[in-house]
């Protein structure tokens, strides 16, 4: 059997849709599952051990008929046996119909038309749980699994280099990481830093960059200039990083959702988007604080260094 999985989003959605494939692969053991994803989360599959070809196609982009002749050529060559898709355009169903796959699953819709099986798209959920809902299209009524990646060897023997050239092997640390879309205020991120640091001074506090906050790492560097920085180059040594943290406290971004497939302690500030959505439930290990008007920058310091010293 072949298996298709069209998934849209960058790095963290991808994460989010791993315990889909390594459900599909416990359940269909000799299958070979591809994925089509956008460029920029090609990354993500790094750390994925369930997917046998990462294929690309920029579901952002003004696809003109071109493109999609070339992504129905891409699906054809490979003759699936069964095909899924997170993105609801009828468009993308479609190219399915075409190209003659027996079945089809996505989520319910008015436009819908090409797709032979779908399932109702519960929004109100954390999003893995709402993605592993479209193995329903298959008869399938297995609990969704947790969020699990597999770490390079060689990412693990980078970050431990890391940690040894940082002076963290013996300490352990904490990492900070923030800057992504909509961003915590940097006077707050300051309270939070000098709080922690008077409290277990003993404990290095490290600043993540990633692709996008430099702007923020260059800030808060700034404003507390004894900081630790780290910056891996690829999603497999960001995540051996995490895992050897021993608390995270970040922002809605991919990093958080490492946190979570390694299982780091992590508290996580949410504003527009919902805590609940981007969390697993009845988990002690990740908190999530909703900013009580959906603002980022309405979180008060004192509320996140509460949760910290709990956790």
């Amino acid at each position: 059997m072949r298996i298709l999985a069209l998934v849209p989003g960058e790095i963290g959605e991808q994460i989010l849709f791993f315990p889909t494939l390594e459900d599909l692969k416990t359940q269909y053991p000799n299958a070979m599952i591809d994925v089509i994803v956008e460029p920029r989360a090609k990354a993500a599959y790094r750390v994925c051990p369930h997917v046998h070809e990462v294929l690309m196609f920029d579901y952002q982009d003004r696809n003109g008929l071109a493109d999609y002749l070339n992504l129905l050529g891409m699906i054809r060559d490979r003759e699936y046996d069964v095909a899924f898709t997170l993105d609801k355009r009828w468009t993308l169903g479609l190219l399915f119909w075409l190209n003659g796959i027996p079945l089809c699953i996505g989520y319910q819709t008015s436009t819908a038309w090409f797709l032979s099986n779908t399932v109702p798209q519960k929004t109100e959920q954390y999003a893995a749980y709402m993605y592993h809902d479209l193995i329903q299209g298959l008869g399938m009524q297995t609990p969704c699994p947790p969020l699990k990646i597999a770490v390079p060897k060689d990412d693990i023997s980078w970050a431990e280099g890391e940690q040894k050239r940082l002076l963290l092997q013996e300490s352990g640390y904490i990492i900070l990481c923030g800057g992504f879309g909509e961003c915590y205020p940097v006077p707050q991120w300051s309270n939070i830093i000098n709080n922690m640091q008077q409290k277990q001074p003993s404990i290095p506090i490290v600043l993540l960059q990633w692709a996008g906050n430099e702007a923020w790492v260059k800030m808060v560097q700034e404003s507390c200039p004894n900081l630790k920085v780290i910056k891996p180059s690829g999603v497999g040594r960001l995540a051996a990083m995490i895992a050897g943290a021993n608390l995270m406290v970040c922002t809605d971004s991919t990093p958080l959702q490492l946190a979570v497939a390694v299982g780091t302690y992590t508290v996580a500030l949410f504003g527009k988007t919902e805590a609940t959505k981007r969390l697993p439930p009845s988990q002690d290990k990740y908190i999530g604080i909703q900013s009580p008007t959906y603002n980022l920058a309405d979180i008060q310091a004192s509320t996140v260094l509460e949760k910290i010293w709990r956790s």
